[in-house]
């Protein structure tokens, strides 16, 4: 990794309540940062806000933002002042499939949230950071997106649309220098696995993930697997034939 900025860019984290969005928040904050943590009902963050500000002596602000709003959405952008200089988003919503099977407002909830508000939000910042020429723009994905599954296709349905978005998205503005990467974590430990029986080797904790999102805004590889064996799962899961892969149950 190469030494932090001399003059360390703000950084934005939409989702910044999610156990993944706080460890990056901290993980910038550590190199100097300013952060903003933005979220729903963000005031209830003002906990974490105050750890992470006398921690790091960097200034935290918080910031009201609901993914889904897509009306408040222009506005939310253009009162970003100062302007990041990265901006992350981690919002996600797994959702459960067998709801989102039966109920089409509980699969649109997914949807949107893991495609549709994420995308749009950094579709915007990206209008106002790419004529600066430098910045990144970093979207938290999913293995999920990488081939449908019977087990979270809705999910995955999402993430991988949000994917094919970040992929055109950095080819678009590959000359501007404004880089746009894209981090596919696999499994983390947070409150949400608690209790669910991951396997060691595939699983990474929020702090990994945050190390990742650095690493690669710092000039690292802008498709990221944050544990490397992902990589190799997801390639052999894509490669399984159709006939195969129909008889599977991943």
């Amino acid at each position: 990794m190469t030494d932090p900025d001399p003059t360390p860019a703000p950084v934005l984290i939409l989702g910044g309540r999610s156990e993944i969005g706080l460890a990056i928040a901290r993980r910038f904050a550590a190199d100097r940062h300013p952060v903003v943590l933005a979220a729903r009902d963000a005031a209830g963050l003002e906990a974490d806000r105050a750890d992470i500000a006398l921690r790091h002596g960097v200034e935290v602000r918080l910031a009201e933002y609901d993914a889904l709003d897509l009306e408040a959405l222009p506005g939310f952008v253009a009162a970003q002042q100062p302007p990041p200089g990265i901006v992350v988003s981690v919002v996600g919503l797994m959702g459960e499939q067998a709801e989102s099977e039966r109920d089409p407002q509980a699969a649109a909830r997914v949807m949107r949230s893991n495609y549709e508000g994420p995308a749009l939000a950094l579709g915007l910042f990206a209008e106002v950071m790419a004529p600066r020429g430098k910045g990144a723009i970093v979207g938290v994905s999913s293995v999920a997106g990488d081939r449908g599954r019977a087990s979270n296709y809705v999910y995955g349905s999402a993430k991988a649309g949000f994917t094919a978005f970040l992929s055109g998205l950095r080819n678009r503005l590959s000359d501007s220098g404004l880089r746009v990467v894209t981090v596919k974590p696999g499994f983390v430990a947070t409150r949400m696995t608690e209790g669910m029986d991951l396997p060691a080797r595939l699983t990474a904790a929020p702090a990994e993930v945050a190390e990742a999102v650095v690493r690669a805004v710092r000039g690292g590889p802008e498709v990221v697997y944050v544990r490397p064996i992902w990589g190799l799962v997801m390639r052999a899961i894509r490669g399984l034939p159709e006939p195969m892969f129909k008889r599977t149950r991943l």
